[in-house]
């Protein structure tokens, strides 16, 4: 898995793009608090034919979010989030740092 940032000069923004090596799922999506853990505004990503899904959100800059994949409606932490929080239900859900 890999997380890529790139601010923006002209707007507080980061484009983040994910990336997840999962040849054998049929949907990933990329949920948190930027779409309020809504499964319906959930980021899906786009799969490629090496079998990685790839998407870019854009995030306000000087901000922390918390995030997590959903693999084929199985929830899953990126192992290069910049920390990560325990939630409501005693897992961990990455966190990053734009």
């Amino acid at each position: 898995m890999a997380i890529t940032k790139q601010y923006l000069k002209t707007k507080p923004v980061c484009k983040v793009t994910f990336s997840v090596p999962a040849e054998e799922a049929k949907k990933v999506k990329v949920i948190g608090t930027f779409n309020d853990w809504n499964e319906k505004k959930a980021v899906e990503l786009k799969k490629f034919k090496n079998g990685n899904f790839r998407g870019t959100v854009d995030l306000e800059k000087d901000n922390s979010y918390e995030f997590r994949y959903l693999v084929d409606g199985t929830f899953v932490n990126d192992e290069q989030a910049d920390s990560y929080k325990t939630n409501e239900f005693g897992s961990e859900n990455g966190v990053l740092n734009v």
